[in-house]
């Protein structure tokens, strides 16, 4: 084996090396975070979409507590084209 053979290979594992050192030092100094950001996506409902309407939400504004007229007022004024 000739000596300048081994240098690409030297090379990939010095690498490799700096990239696992650096995974890890960004894991333990963000290690709280990260904990608690995998934690909250261990409790997150993935068939949820959080961009659509939330049935919950409209509950909670009940149709009584808008004014009849500032309501018919705003639907007619959406509807008009610009």
């Amino acid at each position: 084996m000739a000596k300048g053979e081994s240098k690409p290979l030297k090379s990939v594992v010095v690498v490799l090396g700096a990239l696992a050192f650096g995974w890890a030092a960004i894991e333990l100094a963000f290690k709280p975070w990260l904990d608690k950001a995998r934690a909250s996506m261990d409790k997150s409902d993935p068939t949820r979409d959080p961009d659509d309407l939330d049935l919950d939400a409209g509950a909670k504004t009940s149709s009584d507590e808008i004014d009849p007229a500032a309501a018919s007022s705003s639907s007619s004024s959406s509807a008009a084209p610009l």
